[in-house]
């Protein structure tokens, strides 16, 4: 299973980027107006230099709901950079943009997923990445990794080419929950990929090492 880094901030990459743990990137309106971007042609260059940064996908979202509005933002995005990935909502409307879209080569990144139907739909029209939403659905009281599951069980049964990618993971137990489902990718937040490398008892054991090493009689393992 891939990780992947959801966030519009270039710090946050960066880091991510230097440690080499990331293989994409996933950003949406609501990350890029945190931070600060507010029109097109600033998170274009923000995008730009993620590309820079991470050699991998790069989803960057749509700002609008009409299927005309939808296409046409998704081929200027699109055109930013070999490595995008246009993020279109599991609507009807963003189905018949997906549906335009197929025929250009345009790749896609089905998200606001929140069942099988959609992610079945999507699937139909060569979605190239599908993405649940854990995180909301368990907010909701749903069990969203069950989502994951079932996704990856049907996809490979039928062996859909798409993609499954885990969306919406709040802590590190769900990036364990999605890579025992299967799925292909997780995206999560910074503060969760520093979490997944922590470890208490890690920490207690360099602590020893280093104060071991450093007595005048080295104690050897």
């Amino acid at each position: 299973m891939r990780l992947f880094l959801d966030t519009a901030n270039l710090d946050e990459i960066r880091q991510a980027a230097r440690w080499g743990f990331i293989s994409g990137v996933t950003t949406n309106p609501s990350l890029a107006a945190k931070e600060g971007i507010g029109d097109l042609g600033s998170y274009r260059e923000a995008v730009l230099e993620i590309t820079r940064l991470v050699d991998g996908p790069v989803s960057v979202e749509v700002t609008s709901t009409e299927v005309a509005e939808m296409v046409a933002q998704a081929r200027g995005i699109a055109s930013w950079h070999p490595n995008v990935v246009v993020k279109l909502p599991s609507t009807l409307q963003g189905f018949e943009a997906m549906a335009q879209l197929r025929p250009l080569g345009i790749r896609v990144n089905q998200t606001l997923c929140f069942s099988l139907n959609q992610a079945l739909l999507g699937a139909q029209l060569g979605a190239y990445f599908v993405s649940p939403f854990v995180g909301r659905l368990d907010d909701e009281g749903h069990d969203g990794m069950a989502l994951v599951a079932e996704m990856v069980e049907v996809f490979r049964r039928y062996k859909i080419a798409s993609q499954v990618l885990a969306a919406s993971l709040r802590h590190p137990r769900h990036v364990v929950e999605a890579a025992r489902a299967g799925a292909d990718i997780s995206t999560l937040p910074f503060k969760v990929l520093v979490q997944m490398a922590h470890h208490p008892l890690t920490d207690v054991g360099v602590q020893r090492f280093v104060q071991d090493w450093q007595r005048p009689l080295r104690i050897h393992s």
